[in-house]
């Protein structure tokens, strides 16, 4: 995927679409049904939700990714086809310009990009590695991201659909841990 300079929500989404397709091109074929941390999903699932809600919002919108891949046969190669699709819309389109109505009022599709689904795919990229015994590691980049994510929706973090309540980490718990405990997520 690109990473163009020139247009800022393109290169944040490939910042967090490129890792996650790391991750998931690395997961045996089975694992894909082992259970996630997120309630009654496996890693299959996950996959399917990103790319589920990500098509949801951009259709929503008008906007066209293509026909949608197939997540059973193959959850990394319906991502290898999903995200080239999303990049490819953000590179050659003024899609991240686009306004709407947004949850918090009006916004653009690029906002929404880097303030939700950026963030979503880090932290789902991390619920899939757990399932799967792979690389849970966030860089202080992805640590960032996630951290103005849980300050910029504050108690709607905590809507139905989002995230579990948060969690009370280990004292001298890791950055990372912290932040992932405010998410509903247990990583010690």
């Amino acid at each position: 995927m690109s990473q163009s300079t020139e247009n800022p929500t393109a290169a944040r989404y490939a910042a967090g679409a490129t890792p996650l397709a790391a991750v998931l091109d690395a997961v045996p074929a089975d694992r894909w049904a082992r259970p996630s941390p997120c309630e009654g999903w496996t890693a299959r699932d996950v996959v399917r939700h990103l790319i589920e809600t990500q098509r949801d919002f951009f259709t929503g919108r008008g906007l066209d990714l293509g026909p949608a891949p197939d997540l059973d046969a193959d959850p990394a190669a319906a991502w290898r086809g999903h995200g080239p699709a999303v990049q490819d819309l953000l590179d050659r389109t003024q899609a991240g310009e686009l306004a709407y109505d947004g949850y918090f009022g009006p916004t653009t599709v690029g906002r929404t990009l880097v303030d939700f689904y950026v963030p979503d795919m880090v932290v789902h990229r991390w619920d899939v590695a757990v399932a799967v015994d792979g690389d849970t590691r966030l860089t202080d980049d992805e640590l960032d991201r996630l951290e103005s994510a849980i300050e910029a929706w504050g108690p709607a973090m905590y809507s139905d659909g989002v995230c579990q309540a948060a969690l009370t980490p280990p004292d001298g718990a890791s950055r990372q841990v912290r932040l992932l405990a405010r998410m509903g997520r247990r990583g010690w």
